[in-house]
C-alpha cells in the first residue's frame, strides 16, 4: 500500500485535506483536528450520559451488562485496530466510535422504537440523526457557535444512513447520500466495528443473565468452531472464564478477516485519494463471503433468541409504555419540562414543539427516565 510522508495511506482522510469544521477556528496548538474532535466528545454531557444508558438490559437490571458508554469504547478499540493496519486515521475512527450513539435514547433500541411512534406525525426519530443533532446543535459548551463544531469526516462517520428527504436538507453532508457515494473509510469501518462489538459483546451479556446457554450457541458456526478448540484445549475450565476465551477467539478471527478482506478490497481499486473511495460503488471495508455469513448468522441468532427473547420484551414493554406517557405528559404541557426546554417549546408549532420534547426525552438516561416517570405518575 502506499502511503502518504505520515504514515497516513493516500486514501485516508486527512485533517489537513478535509472539509474542514462548519465555523472556523484557529488551529489547536499541539493537536490535531480528529483529536480535537475526539476531545470534545469525551467531554460532552451527551457521552457522560450514556454511562447510564441501555444496550440490551435496563440500567437497574444489573451492573456487569454493557451500556452505551462501554459499548463505544470496544468499538473504538476494535476500529483502532483495523485503522493501523490499514494505515488510516486512528483519531477519526476514534472519534466517530465513541460519537456514534450520542443521539440514543434511554432504554435501548425500545425506547427508540417507541419515541419514533410517538414523533410519527412530526418527523419521526432516528438515534443517527439524533447524535448528528447532539454534535451539531444541543451541546451547549462554546461561546462562538452551537454545538461541537467538528470537522466534516467525523460528522460525516456518524451519519450511517438518511432518507432522501431528510439527506436535501444536510447540504454537503447529505450529498453522497442522494449521489449514492460511499464515506470515507474510517466511517466505513466504524459502521463493521460497530457489528462486531454488539454481536460479541451480546452473547457475553446475554450468557450473563441466562437468556443464552452453551447448547444454543454452540450451534452458531462462528462460535461453535472455537467452542470445540477452547474445550479440547482446557477441559476443566470453568463456564465463565470459557466463554470469555471463546469470545475473544471470536472476535480476533472477525478483525483478521476485516483487516485482509478490506487490505485485498484496497489494492484490488488502487484508490490514489479519498475521493477515489467515495466513488468506489460500494464499501471497500468488508468481511470476506465466508465471515459475513458466520457473522450475519450470529446476529439473526441472538435477535431472535436475546432481544426477541421473553424477559427482554417484557422489560421492552414496560420502558415503551414510560417513553410514550413522559412524551403525552410534556405535549400536554411543557410547564413539566426544564426551564430551557419550556422555553424553546412554548409558542412553537406542534411539530417543533415535538421535537423539542423528543430532543429532551433522547437525552434521558435509563434511570432519570424511570425517576421522571414515577414522578409525573
Amino acid at each position: 500500500m502506499s502511503a502518504a510522508p505520515n504514515s497516513l495511506a493516500v486514501y485516508a482522510a486527512n485533517e489537513h485535506t478535509g472539509k474542514g469544521r462548519r465555523y472556523e477556528e484557529a488551529p489547536a496548538e499541539y493537536r490535531g483536528e480528529y483529536q480535537r474532535d475526539r476531545d470534545r466528545i469525551i467531554h460532552s454531557t451527551a457521552f457522560r450520559r450514556l454511562v447510564y444508558k441501555t444496550q440490551v438490559f435496563v440500567n437497574h437490571e444489573g451492573d456487569l451488562y454493557r451500556t452505551r458508554m462501554t459499548h463505544s469504547l470496544e468499538v473504538a478499540q476494535i476500529a483502532r485496530t483495523v485503522a493501523n493496519a490499514l494505515m488510516i486515521s486512528d483519531p477519526l475512527v476514534e472519534a466517530i466510535s465513541l460519537a456514534h450513539d450520542l443521539g440514543h435514547t434511554p432504554f435501548g433500541h425500545a425506547g427508540q422504537d417507541s419515541l419514533n411512534a410517538c414523533m410519527r406525525d412530526f418527523g419521526g426519530f432516528e438515534h443517527n440523526l439524533q447524535s448528528l443533532r447532539v454534535v451539531d446543535e444541543l451541546e451547549e459548551k462554546y461561546a462562538d457557535f452551537p454545538g461541537l463544531n467538528l470537522t466534516f469526516e467525523t460528522r460525516e462517520g456518524i451519519l450511517k444512513h438518511c432518507s432522501a428527504r431528510i439527506a436535501r436538507k444536510l447540504g454537503a453532508l447529505g450529498k453522497r447520500f442522494l449521489d449514492r457515494q460511499q464515506p470515507g473509510l474510517e466511517a466505513q469501518l466504524v459502521n463493521i466495528a460497530d457489528s462486531i462489538a454488539y454481536n460479541n459483546h451480546d452473547v457475553d451479556d446475554g450468557f450473563r443473565a441466562g437468556l443464552l446457554n452453551l447448547e444454543q450457541l454452540r450451534e452458531q458456526p462462528l462460535f461453535g468452531e472455537h467452542h470445540d478448540v477452547v474445550r479440547d484445549k482446557y477441559p476443566q475450565l470453568d463456564d465463565r472464564r470459557f466463554i470469555y476465551e471463546v469470545i475473544r477467539r471470536m472476535i480476533g478471527q472477525v478483525v483478521t478477516d476485516l483487516i485482509e478482506n478490506s487490505r485485498s478490497n484496497i489494492e484490488r481499486l488502487d484508490p490514489k485519494t479519498i475521493d477515489d473511495v467515495r466513488s468506489a460503488g460500494k464499501p471497500l471495508i468488508a468481511f470476506s463471503d465466508d465471515v459475513y455469513e458466520k457473522h450475519s448468522s450470529l446476529k439473526k441468532f441472538l435477535h431472535e433468541n436475546l432481544y426477541r427473547h421473553e424477559k427482554v420484551r417484557g422489560m421492552n414493554d414496560k420502558t415503551k409504555v414510560m417513553v410514550e406517557v413522559l412524551f403525552e405528559r410534556y405535549m400536554a404541557s411543557a410547564s413539566e419540562l426544564p426551564d430551557a426546554f419550556e422555553q424553546r417549546a412554548t409558542g412553537r408549532q406542534e411539530a417543533d414543539k415535538a421535537r423539542v420534547v423528543a430532543d429532551y426525552i433522547a437525552g434521558m438516561t435509563d434511570r432519570f427516565a424511570i425517576a421522571e416517570y414515577e414522578r409525573l405518575y
